[in-house]
């Protein structure tokens, strides 16, 4: 049956979850502040806005719910994050030994990440990390699918991935959240941006503290599955 050819499947957030974007986005949005004529916090209050869609972060750092003044914002932060903060940005140690032990388990590996899809494929392929994703997902220009729900409800509805043969890799409640809705499991990770108890009062089946940890998780909740 279809189903059956179904492989068991990891979605993995970005931002906090393979890489540490803290710098590039936050220079980038200090930039959309000063742009806006506004002062951004400082960087304890920056961390947790790194996660979020954008239009989410500017909203609450604009403290308005005038969506042309969110998006002028958006459009500074996307200026400057495109020419040079989406590089400023570092590969978490470790991660690519998870990968590699996903893709040797012949598990499908998913990019699901509100950050916009070019961006994404840029930074995947800066840190050669594309050659173990066998789809990659992420938002659009517009806003499409910056919701972590609706962007892991487009990637059942288009990839070989049955929600209940697949988990969700992620720092920020979010991830879980937006697993959750769809049925998938979510796990969490503390190497990020979020903190345990974010996660766990999200749903989180299991959180892990650094990426050693990830395989056996990951296993532990798939491997029985996909026997």
């Amino acid at each position: 049956m279809m189903q059956d050819n179904k492989r068991a499947a990891i979605l993995f957030d970005l931002d906090g979850t393979l890489t540490d974007p803290f710098v590039g986005i936050t220079r980038s949005i200090r930039h959309a502040m000063e742009a806006m004529g506004r002062e951004a916090p400082g960087d304890d209050a920056l961390r947790t806005h790194i996660g979020p869609p954008l239009q989410v972060t500017f909203a609450q750092l604009l403290e308005t719910e005038d969506a042309a003044l969110v998006w002028q914002a958006v459009g500074h932060y996307r200026a400057r994050y495109q020419r040079i903060g989406k590089l400023e940005n570092a590969l978490i140690p470790g991660i690519v030994d998870v990968l590699a032990h996903c893709v040797d388990a012949g598990y499908f590996l998913s990019l699901a990440t509100s950050k916009m899809e070019s961006y994404s494929r840029d930074i995947l392929d800066h840190f050669d990390l594309t050659r173990f994703f066998d789809a990659v997902h992420g938002s659009a220009p517009d806003g499409t699918n910056a919701n972590k729900a609706d962007l892991i409800r487009h990637i059942l509805a288009v990839e070989p991935v049955e929600a209940s043969r697949a988990v969700m890799i992620g720092d920020r409640m979010h991830d879980i959240l937006g697993a959750k809705s769809n049925g998938v499991t979510g796990i969490g990770v503390l190497f990020g941006f979020g903190d345990r108890a974010e996660l766990e009062e999200a749903g989180a089946a299991a959180v892990v503290a650094k990426p050693a940890e990830l395989p056996a998780a990951i296993d532990a909740m798939l491997a029985p599955q996909s026997a």
